[in-house]
């Protein structure tokens, strides 16, 4: 029994460096070598990392390919030993890696159970106990007899993610498989994924789906080229992780874009009616040419709003200020909900409404008139957000996270999940119609 008290996983000054040669013949070449001549280059996957996971905790790992996410797993699995520092790792390991990753693609898939659970430790009547589970919850039929080389991408990581839960791991490794699987399998391993989080396991999760990490994570470390960049709550890390992704693309926009002149005119805009206060900024980013300079949230008849009610229609403001020439102005905002995920969002350009061209010093207002439908009972956030350019390629001028938060107050009927969808009941009835139905909701722009 390992006390409560000791680390899952403890990473002390952590670096890995692989040996790059450029021919094959320059590593036979330094082996034979009799003063070992070193031909090769080192390139660090991991530099000086240093954390601790403590036990049931559910540690999600973020960053672009090549940061040194899958190293840093394979060193807990034990696949891999660091060159610097020390890796402790306590407790029974269960790993979901590279896709495929400890079957025998010549044995079948029930062999490929057995072979697996016994290298965790299992005896073979344990493994037989658990079986029909694993074989139930992999779903992949006959072709659990038959060799893994002939499964599809999904079948191998539902066998594999099957085997993983089942083995009563401690600590269960997920590095980016689950996204080969199809949506209603993710659908089960998510839920699962919550179940082993409920009963106390210790998960390393690494993954780009920034809504999944904001929903299952403790805490997020952040990596960049095999350093650490940020480790903390989830909401404050990935709010900066996006805004450097975000940055960096306004960047490659940039680059590859030609720029766009704005006619001169004389003197500058401004909107008749401006919101000039932000009452809360838990993050800004952006490259400062516009910025916003307020956001309030109203009812319909343009009274302030301090509750969200559920069925009825209110209006986000959002006023901004071009600080430089903007070619193509796009205003948005992002609802969140208490669990920082992204909940919905919208903009100009996703609503087809185009904004003129700004020039320093003009400032806008954008209005967008929103329906609500009926939403579980908890605290939303809204973020606002000004960039230039278009849907598919934009630079980012200023964006705040969590801008505004509301209360959504209960509905008088019960929300099973998190919305109920406007539906209208018929009984017996003929499925076709003489005229098209008449839109449920409809959104405004003004």
């Amino acid at each position: 029994m390992i006390p409560s008290t000791v680390n899952a996983v403890d990473f002390q000054d952590v670096s890995k460096s692989y040996a790059i040669y450029d021919s094959p013949g320059n590593r036979l070449k330094e082996l034979l070598s009799l003063n070992r001549l070193k031909r090769h280059r080192d390139f660090w996957a991991l530099h000086d990392v240093s954390f601790d996971v403590k036990r049931g905790e559910t540690f999600c790992i973020v960053g672009e390919n090549g940061s040194g996410k899958s190293t840093l797993l394979q060193m807990v699995a034990g696949i891999l030993q660091p060159t610097r520092g020390t890796v402790g790792v306590h407790g029974r390991v269960a790993a979901l890696l590279e896709l495929g990753a400890g079957f025998n693609p010549e044995f079948s898939g029930r062999d490929n159970v057995y072979l697996n659970a016994s290298i965790l430790g299992f005896t073979t009547r344990q493994i037989d106990e658990r079986y029909k589970e694993i074989e139930e919850f992999a779903e992949i039929g006959s072709f659990i007899d038959q060799p893994v080389k002939t499964y599809s991408s999904g079948m191998v990581v539902r066998l594999a993610f099957a085997v993983a839960i089942n083995v009563d791991p401690d600590i269960l490794l997920v590095d980016e498989a689950l996204a080969v699987g199809d949506v209603y399998f993710r659908q089960r391993c998510m839920r699962k994924v919550h179940e082993l989080r409920a009963r106390g396991v210790t998960i390393l999760f690494v993954s780009h789906a920034v809504a999944d990490v904001k929903a299952i994570g403790d805490r997020v470390l952040w990596l960049d080229h095999g350093r650490m960049v940020d480790l903390g709550e989830p909401d404050k890390v990935i709010a900066k992780y996006l805004a450097a992704m975000t940055q960096k693309d306004s960047n490659y926009v940039r680059l590859h874009s030609a720029p766009e002149e704005v006619r001169p005119r004389t003197g500058p805009v401004r909107a008749p009616e401006i919101v000039d206060t932000i009452p809360n900024i838990d993050h800004r980013f952006g490259d400062g040419r516009a910025e916003v300079i307020g956001i309030a949230i109203y009812d319909e008849r343009g009274r302030p709003l301090r509750i969200l009610e559920p069925c009825t229609q209110i209006v986000v403001r959002i006023s901004v200020r071009a600080k430089a020439d903007i070619p193509k102005p796009m205003v948005g905002f992002m609802l969140r909900n208490q669990l920082g995920m992204d909940f919905s969002g919208t903009n100009t350009a996703r609503e087809n409404r185009e904004m003129p061209a700004m020039q320093a010093g003009d400032i806008y207002t954008v209005d967008f008139h929103v329906d609500l439908p009926e939403l579980y009972p908890a605290s939303f956030s809204f973020s606002p957000a000004i960039a230039d350019g278009a849907l598919d390629g934009y630079q980012m001028c200023d964006w705040i996270d969590n801008a505004v938060a509301l209360q959504m107050s209960r509905s008088s009927q019960e929300i099973y999940g998190y919305i109920h969808l406007p539906c209208r009941v018929e009984l017996n009835s003929s499925i076709q119609s003489e005229q098209p139905p008449a839109p449920l909701l409809e959104k405004r722009i003004g």
